[in-house]
């Protein structure tokens, strides 16, 4: 086993299974305001932070003309799925092997409050992670390095810190490269194993589950 480090854990899409509802709220929310977009585009888009997604999906003008509105029809649309969505396989088992190996977790969402919340209590982790976040804490989501050093600071940690990023997207590595991190990723958010390697990460996994039984032949972990 390596030296204890940080594990940075990205919690919606990694760890609570959420992507394909967030994708659909964001469908109905543009879609209410006149812009139609395939799913499939804005879901190649979820894990990138919502102040992002908007004018990285239609342009600057239509992030201009309805962004704010759409953020928050958003959250009324995701809500009430919120009661659909379920841990991803060996989720909470992940932050326990992590623990138990010596290393400090943060769950780094940059998801509503209430929304985190839930993953908590989803996750029974309010005791057994050391530290997390939510939207409150930044002001950029990724791929902006922002929420990960964020998630050091909460331990009182420099950005330099010895620690590793566990996500789902290409955001998500991306985001852990702009902020000095190795990543590690599970396939929950739908990406390609080509597209998660060429942004930068170092393994890859189908669950936290499988992750978590891989853990003893991680030089990282």
């Amino acid at each position: 086993m390596s030296s204890p480090r940080i594990a940075v854990l990205d919690v919606d899409g990694t760890l609570v299974d959420t992507n394909y509802q967030h994708a659909l709220a964001w469908y109905r929310a543009l879609r209410s305001l006149g812009e139609t977009f395939p799913v499939w585009r804005i879901h190649r888009l979820i894990g990138m932070g919502g102040d992002q997604l908007v004018a990285a999906l239609g342009g600057d003008d239509v992030e201009e003309r309805i962004g704010d509105a759409a953020r928050e029809r958003w959250v009324e649309e995701v809500d009430p799925m919120m009661g659909e969505t379920a841990l991803l396989p060996g989720a909470r088992e992940l932050i326990v092997a992590l623990k138990e190996r010596g290393h400090r977790v943060v769950l780094a969402s940059s998801g509503k409050p209430h929304h985190v919340d839930r993953a908590l209590d989803l996750l029974d982790a309010r005791d057994l992670a050391d530290a997390w976040t939510t939207s409150d804490d930044v002001e950029r989501t990724k791929p902006a390095p922002d929420l990960l050093q964020v998630a050091l600071e909460k331990l009182g940690e420099p950005a330099d810190a010895p620690s590793v990023v566990i996500g789902d997207s290409v955001y998500d590595v991306e985001a852990a490269k702009n902020a000095g991190m190795p990543a590690i990723v599970v396939r929950s958010g739908g990406f390609g194993d080509d597209e998660l390697r060429e942004a930068g990460a170092l393994a890859i996994y189908d669950t936290p589950g499988d992750l978590a039984a891989a853990l003893d032949d991680l030089d990282l972990l």
